[in-house]
């Protein structure tokens, strides 16, 4: 995410290092990089310039601390300006009537169909809400099929009528439905147009009086750039939505759409999608996105994700197998699994500080685990739960039935004594302490 914006970033700021004070002719040269990366992320021309002056303005205005550099003082006021620049805060979506009704919105291709599902699934497990989704589609039979395989797969119902071409008597015969049977949000997927015309508006905003949702959205794909803020500009000029969805911001996204939308048409942006899955949804947190592009992570949403697969009682589990020393491949397979539902594994190593750049240019294979799994899968249970017993026959043997070679066997069981090593360190609080003493030595730095 945003990996080409942050390097830029990162670019512009090796201006300052070693540079003993701030200086107006030193920061100008750093902001001209800062703005040409900007602009080069497709950031509306306007709101890059504003921004720079903004960013020059605070710097000149400050002394340097001794306990800080110049470029970390820029950096600093640089992540603050970014932060208010896309909202500040995390605003929520508004379903508080009964049923809360949210209208999506949004250009052929943006993904709107998808987010109506994931936002359904997301409202469903993490709110305990009672989801609906409406298809509303009325010139595209494909989209209301895709919106019933979407709904299948999370196990939420959804409501259409193939027959009837009134999409304002389909959202308002869908809510009378949701009221009827016990339904608490009511998720209206509109129809999509390849480029705004009127009657895409006229038809919106007719169903937006008659239905009167909680929350409008607009959804728009990231990987647009400035054309994805004119569009929600134009959008929210005949419709006046509550807030902004960006999706696919996993792909090859320049960043423009995220840092500008917000001071361009004045909406918050209220979720983000960050892959194909349908719990690849997230709050957007202007904050945690300034870190992430300014290279810094973002240890809050990590473990946030970490904590939704937490198992309090598996944990607890673990960690009496861990004092006892019976750790054995049975709860390695376990481990793993929880990383995998935590999602997209680049996405991941992208929320841990240091990460991001150490692993540049490494492709981080989605699969890296399958073989991992399969050599689990080929032992006994008895060998799972005894690990020492695998000697080099049974290696082979394992090898043969996961479909891998020896020398892969072999460097599982290397990685399997070296994870139960960390873990029994990590599980003897003298031992942390004593890690966290010398992390504090390097100054709280990755190694």
């Amino acid at each position: 995410m945003f990996e080409n914006l942050s390097d830029k970033f990162e670019r512009a700021f090796k201006v300052l290092k070693g540079q003993g004070q701030i200086t107006e002719i030193n920061v100008a040269e750093t902001l001209k990089e800062v703005r040409r990366a900007l602009l080069e992320a497709d950031v509306n021309f306007k709101t890059s310039k504003e921004f720079a002056n903004k960013v020059k303005e605070k710097a000149l205005g400050q002394n340097v601390l001794n306990s800080i550099s110049p470029s970390q003082l820029l950096i600093k006021i640089t992540h603050q300006e970014l932060v208010e620049l896309m909202g500040n805060q995390n605003e929520e979506i508004n379903i508080k009537a009964n049923p809360g009704i949210v209208l999506m919105s949004g250009l052929q291709g943006s993904g709107k169909t998808t987010f109506s599902g994931k936002l359904a699934n997301y409202l469903k497990t993490k709110k305990g809400k009672k989801p609906l989704l409406v298809a509303c589609d009325v010139y595209r039979p494909a989209a209301i099929d895709q919106l019933h395989v979407v709904g299948d797969s999370i196990g939420v119902e959804v409501f259409s009528d193939k027959e009837n071409k009134n999409p304002v008597s389909i959202a308002q015969n869908a809510i009378d439905y949701a009221k009827k049977n016990g339904f608490n949000v009511v998720i209206v997927d509109t129809a999509g147009r390849l480029a705004v015309d009127e009657q895409m508006m006229n038809e919106i905003q007719e169903v937006k009086n008659k239905i009167k949702p909680t929350e409008t959205l607009f959804v728009v794909d990231s990987m647009t750039g400035q054309d994805a803020v004119n569009t929600a500009k134009a959008f929210n000029e005949k419709v006046d939505y509550d807030g902004v969805v960006l999706t696919k911001l996993d792909g090859d996204t320049r960043g423009g759409a995220a840092i500008s939308i917000k001071s361009v048409v004045n909406k918050p942006i209220k979720f983000i999608g960050t892959g194909e899955k349908m719990d690849a949804i997230d709050l957007f947190h202007p904050e945690r996105m300034a870190d992430r592009i300014l290279g810094m992570g973002d240890v809050v949403s990590l473990v946030e994700r970490a904590q939704e697969q937490f198992d309090e009682e598996e944990a607890k589990k673990l960690q009496r197998k861990i004092k006892k020393n019976t750790f054995d491949f049975n709860d390695f397979k376990s481990q793993i699994n929880q990383v995998q539902k935590m999602g997209d594994m680049k996405d991941i190593v992208g929320m841990i500080p240091g990460m991001k750049k150490a692993l540049k240019n490494t492709e981080i294979d989605e699969n890296a685990f399958n073989p991992i799994i399969a050599m689990i899968d080929s032992m006994t249970p008895k060998e799972r739960s005894m690990p020492q017993l695998i000697n080099q026959s049974r290696r082979k043997r394992i090898a043969l039935g996961s479909g891998t070679s020896l020398q892969e066997v072999n460097k599982l069981m290397k990685q399997f004594t070296e994870t139960k090593k960390m873990m029994k360190l990590m599980s003897n609080k003298k031992n942390m302490m004593n890690m966290m003493s010398q992390f504090k030595k390097m100054g709280g730095r990755m190694p």
